[in-house]
């Protein structure tokens, strides 16, 4: 299975700020989410209550899409990513492996009780001017 370029992976990895977008028919929501990124995976690992708005919709619709952002004014430096994915409702016992990973990026999140989720991406659009202005990176999961 092919990977993303590093230069997405990396710049995943430089941020924590998600913006995550749920629809249902003529609905839509976003809501912006702390994350880690698993490179193992292609995935997004974050916390949120069950009774959100988002996840209220992402249960019912599993289709997400996103952006992560490199704040700048100057047009030579804009970097963003836009995703889409599958929302998955992971495991948050103790022992959980994805507990782990979320905890060693985010330790402060021990004390707050909320579920583990991650986004399976399965389509990565990379914008970085710094490789020319509006240069694109894509990705596709293959499954």
């Amino acid at each position: 299975m092919s990977k993303p370029e590093k230069r997405i992976t990396y710049f995943l990895k430089e941020h924590h700020v998600l913006t995550l977008a749920t629809s249902i028919g003529e609905e839509s929501w976003c809501s912006n989410c702390f994350y880690t990124y698993l490179s193992d995976e292609d995935a997004f690992l974050f916390t949120s209550d069950s009774d959100t708005k988002h996840i209220l919709m992402g249960l019912e619709n599993p289709k997400v899409s996103g952006s992560v952002v490199l704040e700048t004014k100057i047009v030579g430096k804009i970097r963003g990513i836009q995703f889409t994915g599958q929302l998955i409702k992971v495991e948050n016992t103790e022992h959980s492996k994805y507990r782990k990973k979320y905890l060693k990026k985010f330790p402060f999140a021990i004390i707050v009780n909320t579920d583990l989720w991650i986004v399976k991406v399965g389509f990565f659009k990379m914008t970085d001017n710094r490789l020319g202005f509006g240069k694109k990176l894509y990705w596709k999961r293959e499954e």
